[in-house]
Parts: C-alpha cells; sequence; structure tokens
C-alpha cells in the first residue's frame, strides 16, 4: 500500500506502514510496532522552542504548525503511528466549557458544573464548525505528510467531567465523586452529553483521516469496579458502540485502573491499554484475549540503556506471547526524556520484535 507524501514543492509515493493497525486487529505483524503516547511534544528541543512563542491552544489553532508538531516524532524516532498533538480539552469550548491549559497547572475550568441546571446549559459540538482547525490538521497529516497511520483521540466523559466538576486537577476526585453518588440525575445526563460531544467529535476525525482513535479515561482509576460498572460503563458502551460502525482500530487507556481492565475488555473495542503496574501476561491470564498495548513505566527511560534494554525486553517477550501486541509507554512521555533514548528504543524494540517473531 503507498500513499502520497508532500515534502515542501515535491511529491512522491511512498510505502504506508500498516504494521500498527495490522496489530490492533489481532493479526501477525513482522515486528511489534511501537509509538509513545506523549511523543509529540514534551521533550523535543524544536517543540520546545515553539512553546516559548505559542501556548498548547495557539498550537492547535494553526494547522501547519500543529501537522508539523505531530509528525516530529514520526521523523525522528521512526515511530509505527502518529497520534495528534492537542488536548483532551480541545473540544470543550465548544460546548459552553470555559477552560484554559495554565502552564504548571494545567486545565483550569472558570464555570465548574455545580447542578443539573448547569448540565442543561451544555451544548452540542458541530466538529466542522467548532474545531475546523482539528480537523484541517488532520487532513494535512493524512493527505500529504504521514506514511504511517495517524491515531485520533478524544477524552471519555468520567476524565472530562472530573475537571468540569473540579474546577482543575485534582488528587482525590471528591467533588466530582459525591456529585455523581449525590446528583445521579445530573450525573447521567452530564454523561449523555458528553457522550454526544465525544461521538460526535472521533467520527469528525475519522471522517478528515484519522486512521485509529485511543480514548483517553485517564482519572477513572478513582473509581472503584461496582461504581464504574453504574455510573460510567453504559455511556462507554454506547460511546464504543457508536464508533464502532467507524471501522477503525478503538483504544481504550486509563492511568491507575488495572482493576478496570477487564471492563474495558468487554467493551466493543479493539485494543485494551495497559499502564506499567499491570504485566501483560497477568492481563492475558485474567482473560484479556483482544489486542494489548503498553507498557513500559516512562520513570525506566531515565535509567542507563543496559536497564531499559532489560525491561523493554521482558515486556516484549510477555507481549509477543500472542498476535495483537503494540509496544507503548505505561503512561506519556515526560519532558526529561532524551529524545535519543527514544530513538534508540524503537530501533531497539523493532530489531528484537523482529528477530523473535522470523
Amino acid at each position: 500500500m503507498y500513499t502520497f507524501v508532500q515534502e515542501g514543492s515535491l511529491g512522491f509515493l511512498v510505502q504506508f506502514n500498516d504494521t500498527f493497525l495490522r496489530a490492533c486487529r489481532g493479526e501477525r505483524t513482522d515486528y511489534v510496532p511501537v509509538w509513545y503516547m506523549r511523543q509529540a511534544g514534551r521533550s523535543q528541543p524544536e517543540y520546545r522552542k515553539i512553546k516559548e512563542k505559542y501556548s498548547l491552544f495557539e498550537i492547535t489553532h494553526q494547522p501547519e504548525l500543529c501537522a508539523y508538531v505531530t509528525k516530529l516524532p514520526v521523523d525522528q524516532y521512526n515511530v509505527d503511528a502518529a497520534i495528534l498533538y492537542k488536548d483532551i480539552m480541545s473540544p470543550l469550548p465548544s460546548i459552553g466549557v470555559d477552560v484554559d491549559i495554565k502552564a504548571g497547572i494545567g486545565p483550569v475550568i472558570a464555570n465548574p458544573i455545580r447542578s443539573l441546571e448547569d448540565v442543561e446549559k451544555l451544548g452540542k459540538i458541530h466538529p466542522e464548525q467548532d474545531v475546523p482547525y482539528v480537523l484541517e490538521t488532520i487532513r494535512l497529516l493524512t493527505k500529504e505528510m504521514l506514511s504511517v497511520p495517524l491515531i485520533g483521540f478524544a477524552g471519555a466523559p468520567f476524565t472530562l467531567a472530573s475537571y468540569m466538576i473540579e474546577g482543575g486537577p485534582s488528587r482525590n476526585y471528591n467533588k466530582t465523586k459525591s456529585f455523581m453518588y449525590a446528583e445521579p440525575k445530573a450525573w447521567y445526563a452530564l454523561m449523555e452529553k458528553l457522550a454526544d460531544m465525544t461521538i460526535a467529535y472521533v467520527q469528525a476525525q475519522v471522517a478528515a483521516g484519522a486512521k485509529a482513535v485511543q480514548i483517553f479515561d485517564s482519572w477513572v482509576g478513582a473509581l472503584n469496579v461496582a461504581d464504574y460498572r453504574l455510573y460510567i460503563k453504559p455511556t462507554m458502551e454506547r460511546i464504543f458502540t457508536e464508533l464502532r460502525e467507524l471501522n477503525v482500530p478503538l483504544i481504550m487507556f486509563g492511568v491507575g485502573a488495572s482493576h478496570l481492565a477487564n471492563e474495558w475488555h468487554d467493551l466493543p473495542l479493539d485494543v485494551v491499554g495497559l499502564d506499567w503496574r499491570l504485566p501483560i501476561e497477568e492481563a492475558r491470564a485474567r482473560g484479556i484475549h483482544k489486542a494489548v498495548q503498553g507498557n513500559l513505566d516512562p520513570a525506566i527511560l531515565l535509567c542507563p540503556w543496559e536497564e531499559i534494554e532489560v525491561r523493554a525486553k521482558a515486556i516484549l517477550d510477555q507481549g509477543m506471547k500472542q498476535p495483537g501486541y503494540v509496544f507503548n509507554l505505561g503512561h506519556g512521555v515526560f519532558p526529561e526524556v532524551n529524545p535519543d533514548t527514544l530513538r534508540r528504543l524503537t530501533a531497539f524494540v523493532h530489531e528484537y520484535s523482529a528477530g523473535q517473531l522470523r
């Protein structure tokens, strides 16, 4: 399979690398594909220079600049997939949420949700009108720049709701959970609003050219299994059922949510993302037979190469025991990581797995 790539005034055909997509579908591959959460930005000096001039939202509102940031790790690390550079907060202003990403803090909400009335004030997203810059970035990447699949993504309703109710980042999500328990009518109304937004937003990303989708429920690990089944899982069932019709791989990921991995496995999705707390062999032993993604602890990236190689090899040996495995981190790249480490790790994953799978 070939794709047309534009480089300046020149255009040419290059072979499209679909290894990541095939692994997501549980097919056998010649080597284990790899990409890294938060691979675009943060640790890259080119990105840090851009950030001296532009905020995250300013970058995402400039399609050519955003496409450059998204493509940079593909060129530098030789990863098998790109992930769109943006934030899970990106669609929220479209439905009436006053959000700002503040340096050193994270997302801050000026109008937090406190009641059913607040929920009912939320509007609907119209992606082509509300986030045209996101869709134009995808079109630029998939039609002119990338020879690997582009992963679109969205935040899951619980995680988005946690910011909207807390007013910003939280350590314990007490306001969110007490709202969920004490105001069930408002909670379910909020879940429906956010599900509507997520579905429409992801559908638009795929229509624009995204070849896979990852849903980030970053903070849902704060819930126990019983509460997840009651307050969250029906909404996620609806989201993934509707997204299933897009016929692209669907990935689920959260942090500190190993106890929910089997709940995700029950959903109509393709890939269960694992953080570093749950070994792949243990996930398989628990009955997770779908494709899995993960799960090197990002902290390992600061270790000497010898330690990184030992840890990566151990994870690969577990992942390669059956088809349907994508190498990734157990969370995102952080700013202190040396880009050369990611380049070297990618090469190791490719070379070692190719030798084992031959």
